[in-house]
């Protein structure tokens, strides 16, 4: 007789918060990818990408334009979250943000360290004006093409006909 191998099945079980801050973070994700999400952060770069110089001394112009930004990609984000979700709160959502910080896609969570880290901020804006200038980081030169295989070699031609 065969023997009958077992094998076991691990089924995770959530918590209802758990489950509350996946679904968060499944509409957050559809929300990041959204056009007019990326519309939206496109003209805000586009607007002030020329302020910020990748130097250590940060200018007192960034303070107001982070500030502004928080308030524009927040509200815009929070207001989609309360669509999908009625009684959705940024709020409770930003403690259990801490809690699950591990568990975020990088993404996404690049995105939302924007909001609360001025460094990330700034260099998105460094980064987008890096592309803008086409200075953006160029990985051509590292590339090479190589042939699987090798065409065949036609025979020399028979220079010495009689």
């Amino acid at each position: 007789m065969e023997a009958i191998e077992e094998e076991n099945f691990a089924v995770s079980i959530s918590s209802p918060s758990d489950a509350e801050f996946d679904a968060v973070v499944g509409y957050l994700e559809d929300i990041i990818m959204d056009d007019d999400f990326q519309l939206i952060q496109r003209n805000f770069m586009d607007k002030y990408y020329q302020e910020f110089d990748d130097t250590e001394e940060n200018k007192l112009i960034y303070t107001p334009i982070f500030n502004e930004y928080i308030c524009l990609v927040e509200k815009y984000i929070e207001e989609k979250l309360l669509d999908r979700i009625p009684g959705f709160s940024m709020s409770a959502f930003t403690l259990s943000l801490q809690q699950h910080k591990d568990e975020i896609a990088g993404d996404i969570f690049d995105m939302l360290l924007t909001f609360t880290d001025f460094l990330a901020f700034k260099e998105m804006f460094l980064d987008y004006r890096a592309e803008k200038e086409g200075r953006g980081l160029d990985l051509s030169g590292g590339l090479v093409v190589t042939p699987l295989s090798r065409p065949p070699v036609p025979p020399a031609p028979n220079i010495l006909r009689r």
